[in-house]
């Protein structure tokens, strides 16, 4: 039935589009761009374009990424929209008045949040990432080497290089198919996920520097400022890792980042071990996510959205 999926999709489409979320991450441009890729190499009848938020320079290693587009042009409209890795139509962000005005939609996800807002939803929360549910849609016999760098990075940044609790027998049977077409797993993931450029490093330290526990050392929180960031001269797709960074650290199980994207707006991201849930406290909060990694904006100082942030951990905890 979910290998028909695609086929059945696209049986009737001139012209689709492919989205993502705001801020896209790993996952997201891995998924998009593998699905992009399988379309333009086995569709020739069917135009197909990506739209995405403009990308950290390091993902633009990835087959296709020169398509992507990061505005809507004029009079753009299209008879099918594939929204993948995004759990409502808010976070589509710039694209959203191309899904809404598309003939039909699908959305292809595996946050627990998503609500199920296409005309066809295909989302499994236990799934590693999106790009492993791409990959269950595509002819293997089709998947060509850089088609499986796209959706072997996306499996791999989402699992945190295979080391999360989503990173299950399934998510490694994925990586193992993609990895005999013979990419460079190795190479792939050390440019778009470990490596780091020195202000990178440099905000990263800071952060861990000025973190605080709190809560008997169970949870930990960092925050950067808007003019801090100017000072080191990094923007928001810096900040990747610090989150991940700070969740391990031994004896925590809630780690908290936030930064400012405008005065008094926090976006915040938080990573939890094994015990609390925290798209519930992102959901809470208008944002989503899944169990163990999630994250929502909030207005107010920073003192403000560490606190109620805060409130709702300790709910979770006050329950065990």
């Amino acid at each position: 039935m979910v290998k028909k999926m695609l086929n059945k999709l696209l049986q009737d489409a001139h012209r689709v589009a492919i989205g993502g979320h705001v801020r896209p991450d790993g996952d997201c441009i891995g998924s998009c761009m593998g699905l992009y890729c399988y379309i333009r190499d086995n569709y020739p009848d069917i135009t197909t374009d990506v739209y995405l938020e403009p990308i950290p320079e390091k993902f633009k290693i990835i087959e296709g990424t020169e398509d992507i587009r990061s505005e809507v042009w004029d009079n753009a409209t299209y008879d099918l929209f594939i929204c993948l890795d995004c759990g409502d139509e808010e976070r589509l962000g710039f694209s959203a008045f191309l899904f809404q005005t598309a003939l039909h939609t699908c959305c292809i996800d595996h946050h627990v949040s998503n609500q199920s807002f296409a005309e066809v939803n295909y989302i499994v929360p236990d799934a590693s990432s999106t790009a492993e549910l791409v990959y269950g849609l595509l002819d293997k016999d089709k998947v060509t080497k850089e088609i499986a760098e796209c959706l072997y990075m996306g499996i791999a940044h989402d699992t945190g290089v295979f080391q999360y609790s989503n990173a299950s027998p399934s998510a490694f049977r994925t990586a193992a198919e993609l990895l005999e077409t013979g990419i460079d797993a190795a190479s792939l993931i050390d440019f778009t996920y470990y490596e780091k450029t020195y202000a990178q490093n440099q905000v990263m330290g800071r952060a861990l520097l000025e973190s605080i526990v709190f809560m008997d050392g169970k949870c930990i929180a960092a925050f950067m400022k808007k003019y801090q960031m100017e000072f080191y001269g990094v923007t928001a797709k810096d900040l990747d890792g610090i989150v991940s960074q700070l969740r391990m650290t031994k004896g925590v199980e809630v780690a908290i980042f936030a930064y400012e994207t405008e005065k008094d707006l926090y976006k915040v991201s938080l990573r939890s071990k094994k015990e609390v849930d925290v798209s519930v406290i992102a959901e809470y909060f208008g944002g989503g996510g899944h169990v163990r990694a999630a994250g929502c904006m909030m207005p107010g100082t920073v003192y403000d959205v560490m606190n109620n942030v805060s409130r709702q951990i300790e709910l979770q905890f006050a329950k065990e």
